[in-house]
């Protein structure tokens, strides 16, 4: 596999997985963020981080809406319910845990 071949698969995955997640609006970023570390909200900042490395300018509000698919106020209005207690307790326990180890 040649550096351009590897570039075209590994954006084909980033949008199956983007696509993915727009699928599949019953898991929260809480929940992804409790169990992976990362959730959509962090592929945003990292596309933002991708786009400004290469020069493009782009606010944080653009590279969410590229990863959502609709502008986050909308997703987040349409598919986030408030975080239950049992969410909020297993994040802070990840945290403090992730700080306790210095990750």
């Amino acid at each position: 596999m040649n550096e351009q071949q590897q570039t075209e698969i590994e954006a084909a995955v980033y949008r199956r997985l983007v696509q993915h997640f727009r699928d599949h609006t019953e898991v929260q970023n809480i929940d992804l963020m409790i169990l992976a570390d990362f959730c959509r909200n962090c592929l945003s900042k990292w596309y933002r981080a991708a786009a400004e490395e290469r020069g493009i300018e782009m606010d944080y509000d653009t590279a969410r809406e590229v990863v959502y698919g609709m502008p986050y106020s909308t997703w987040k209005e349409n598919h986030q319910p408030e975080a239950t207690e049992q969410q909020k307790a297993a994040y802070a326990a990840r945290e403090a845990a992730r700080e306790s180890s210095g990750a």
